[in-house]
């Protein structure tokens, strides 16, 4: 068994946002999940973390999330628990703080998936063992993690690339900021007036752009985003927790859409990317997202390499 997943020097870190990790330790989770998935299909067994296990509270439900890390642990040699929010009330019945310090006694890890970041950082400050933020309402960093991977998997190389994400500056929008700055990726967002990236992320991040000689740019145009560019981000228009803003974001963002028209102005082997889940028909087509340009599915499958990466770096 050979693999950057068998480094040691991320062990007993929590993951709760890109922005507490250098480039370097960034570089070191992409390369040990490509590692994780080229030992898996060559059918090379890694259980690195056998006799360990992860509980995964979920107060958001998700698809992906769920399965990668449930599957990855069980890849990994370890055991997941999965505790929904009837299994377990954050913040009703037991202060947080009394949570942590009960979960600490049973696991070697958490993943959480809330709404709130306060959440993740609480949970963190009082438990001993690595926590893994699985999606907050400010940012996704495991998402991030896994859409690089994608974006060097199919091109090759992630230093010199312009990324432009269309839509929403969202949670994965602030970690694709984040990821991007640190990795040398240029990325443009193109947003409608009013809903751009939080304003302190994207100024943390464009510090680390600096240092690494990209720019990160917020424009409403979603042509000028696209112009030239290598890969190219859609995500949903309305995320989970806005069901009622559905009707008035549908109009706000149209325009907004990810389609053969747009894809136009990219490079002619960008790649087209979407977290999941896709709604179809609005910021992304059918004729995009199952067409020549889409790693769509991969960049899902890359969901459970990723998840498993930062499990196996930081367990």
């Amino acid at each position: 068994m050979a693999g950057k997943y068998l480094d040691k020097s991320l062990k007993g870190r929590d993951f709760l946002t890109i922005s507490d990790f250098s480039g370097d330790e960034i570089r070191l989770l992409i390369d040990a999940a490509h590692d994780l998935k080229k030992d898996l299909k060559e059918g090379i067994p890694h259980p690195v973390l056998k006799g360990k296990s992860l509980g995964m509270i979920f107060t958001k439900p998700s698809t992906r999330t769920r399965v990668s890390f449930e599957v990855g642990m069980y890849q990994l040699g370890g055991y997941a628990l999965f505790l929904s929010s009837q299994d377990i009330q954050l913040r009703r019945g037991e202060s947080l703080p009394d949570t942590a310090r009960t979960l600490e006694r049973y696991l070697d890890g958490i993943m959480i998936r809330t709404f709130d970041h306060q959440d993740v950082e609480e949970l963190a400050q009082y438990a001993s063992i690595p926590i893994i933020n699985g999606l907050t309402d400010d940012v996704h960093p495991t998402q991030a993690v896994a859409d690089l991977m994608t974006v060097e998997e199919h091109l090759g190389r992630l230093a010199g690339l312009k990324l432009a994400y269309v839509g929403d500056g969202n949670n994965v929008a602030h970690s694709l900021l984040q990821i991007c700055a640190k990795m040398g990726v240029q990325m443009t967002v193109a947003c409608p007036p009013g809903y751009e990236p939080d304003a302190a992320i994207l100024e943390d991040a464009r510090q680390d752009a600096v240092r690494a000689g990209v720019q990160l740019e917020v424009v409403h145009d979603p042509a000028e985003a696209v112009k030239d560019a290598d890969a190219v981000y859609a995500d949903i228009w309305a995320s989970m927790g806005q069901e009622k803003e559905q009707e008035k974001r549908t109009q706000v963002f149209n325009g907004y859409q990810v389609n053969a028209e747009l894809l136009q102005k990219a490079k002619d082997n960008a790649v087209v990317l979407h977290c999941l889940p896709a709604h179809r028909g609005e910021e992304i087509t059918d004729e995009v997202m199952d067409g020549p340009h889409s790693v769509v599915f991969d960049e899902a499958e890359n969901r459970l390499h990723a998840h498993k990466a930062i499990m196996a770096l930081l367990m």
